[in-house]
């Protein structure tokens, strides 16, 4: 009987020791988009998503709100948000009223993920002190809630790699009663690649935010466009989120199969997706919703959204696994 408890034993190990690395979480639990500023969000002063305004109250944002976060739930099937934040937004009385949003998008079961631009647009955290103290608050205000997540910083090209996991590292030092599993930590870069936070053991337990764009590169076929984000992921697919991904859809392209090789957008977005989708990667689309950018998935009509490119939103809602 010894023996035979412990061949049993050896059987129902095997499979645990042998289940790669990468393969043992996913993050497709993020089905999101980009709610963005229509200045960008690398504005020196308050962000201010579309549809908002710097005079709306609290109840005003929210009742906007309202009506955009149904629209992406309705029209796209998305169950995350990701908002921009800075400090000049947070330390200040902005911040009571574009809570607003958060707040929305949480009433209507909908994950958020807050991301800090900087202004100055040099890839470096502008005043530390500043940045320290917003997300002091931000986490103050929502680490208690488990939809919502934490992004350090958007895009911190101006870090190396030492020096951006040693800042991260301060950060989840000072903000330690967050949970891991609920910060993002950026690729290097411009968010273009995670190979180097993943593999950084001050940084484990957190998730990871990529960024990918079809203007990167000129190539017209889904393969090498596989290859292109494959190569940037390395072995962290499990950890990552893509929070920023997109491709024109107010010119009129085509994203359905038989339409995506031969085209450096459509290429891009169907490897994307499709890679996504096999990979069970989360994508938070860029952007969801922006005045003047022909990326927008969608735009305002009324107080709700319409969607600009029907292909497009098919597209990603395979990306989704929808």
């Amino acid at each position: 009987m010894a023996r035979f408890r412990r061949c049993l034993l050896a059987l129902l190990l095997v499979p645990l020791f042998a289940v790669p690395h990468d393969a043992v979480a996913a993050t497709n639990g993020f089905r999101g988009v980009n709610w963005a500023d229509a200045r960008d969000n690398y504005v020196d002063g308050w962000v201010i998503p579309t549809g908002l305004t710097a005079g709306d109250s609290y109840d005003s944002v929210r009742g906007k709100a309202d009506g955009i976060i149904t629209g992406f739930q309705q029209k796209l099937g998305a169950n995350t948000v990701r908002l921009p934040i800075n400090p000049q937004s947070v330390n200040s009385d902005w911040w009571g009223r574009y809570k607003g949003a958060a707040d929305s998008a949480l009433a209507h079961g909908m994950k958020v993920i807050f991301g800090y631009w900087e202004a100055n647009k040099d890839g470096f955290v502008d005043d530390v002190n500043a940045w320290n103290t917003m997300w002091d608050k931000v986490t103050s205000d929502y680490g208690g809630n488990g939809n919502v997540y934490f992004e350090p910083m958007n895009e911190p090209f101006g870090y190396s790699l030492n020096d951006w996991v040693s800042l991260c590292s301060t950060w989840l030092s000072r903000h330690s009663t967050i949970p891991r599993g609920r910060v993002l930590i950026s690729g290097t870069g411009y968010n273009d690649n995670v190979t180097g936070v993943g593999a950084a053991s001050a940084l484990d337990g957190t998730l990871l935010s990529l960024h990918f764009y079809g203007f990167w590169a000129s190539d017209t076929t889904r393969s090498a466009w596989t290859a292109n984000l494959s190569n940037r992921l390395g072995s962290y697919s499990a950890r990552t989120i893509i929070d920023e991904a997109g491709a024109p859809m107010t010119t009129g392209l085509n994203y359905s199969a038989g339409h995506q090789d031969g085209n450096n957008f459509t290429a891009y977005f169907a490897a994307t997706t499709d890679l996504a989708r096999s990979r069970q990667i989360g994508v938070v689309y860029w952007p969801g919703l922006r005045s003047g950018d022909t990326y927008s998935i969608t735009r305002q009509s009324g107080s709700g959204l319409e969607t600009n490119n029907a292909t497009g939103v098919v597209q990603l809602r395979w990306g989704w696994g929808l």
